[in-house]
């Protein structure tokens, strides 16, 4: 077998190269099929929600709230509604709407399923209990009646584009799960 072909099919056996010289193996990032991208857009699309949550919200005195930034990487995001909290509970309770255009967010880490550079547009209603401490479980119920999501998901990145999806989505703990563009879905957060 020549080097060409030991190279390929060490790479349909999960495996590249990492030189000539050595000879060295490492694995293959795992595939990722459309199952595995739309849960990584999922994932971005909450981390995004609790960015806003985070640069407008955290810290603030509890009630009415209607707050307009601009998103880190690009886009706006408007975040309107109540936030209450329970200190005794460690929980803070919300009704909030998030009005999202074209608000860029990414993550860059080492497992290949946690990778994107997503851009979301649209409207997304919150409603539960946020945990602030462990004694507290977050409980949300997240519902838009369309929202895009385009950008790139996964490492080596997939180009990936949900345009005007309904979302039906309800965070129980650190599991995020429920219907985006009448797919069922979920991921762990």
């Amino acid at each position: 077998m020549t080097r060409a072909r030991g190279m390929v099919a060490a790479g349909i056996l999960g495996l590249v190269a990492t030189s000539c010289e050595d000879g060295g193996t490492t694995p293959a990032p795992p595939p990722c099929d459309e199952v595995c991208q739309e849960s990584i857009a999922l994932r971005g699309v909450r981390e995004t929600m609790k960015l806003v949550f985070n640069l407008t919200l955290q810290g603030k005195p509890v009630g009415e709230h209607d707050r307009t930034i601009p998103c880190p990487l690009g886009g706006t995001a408007r975040i309107f509604g109540t936030a209450t909290s329970n200190p005794v509970q460690g929980a803070t309770e919300v009704h909030l709407t998030y009005v999202l255009d074209h608000c860029a967010y990414l993550e860059k880490d080492e497992e290949p399923r946690q990778n994107y550079s997503l851009t979301t547009t649209g409207t997304i209603r919150q409603n539960g209990t946020i945990a602030v401490q462990p004694s507290t479980t977050s409980a949300l119920v997240m519902k838009s009646d369309a929202v895009t999501v385009v950008g790139t998901v996964h490492a080596p990145p997939h180009d990936y584009r949900a345009e005007a999806c309904p979302a039906e989505l309800a965070q129980n703990g650190a599991r995020l799960s429920g219907k985006f563009c009448q797919r069922t879905v979920g991921v762990d957060l």
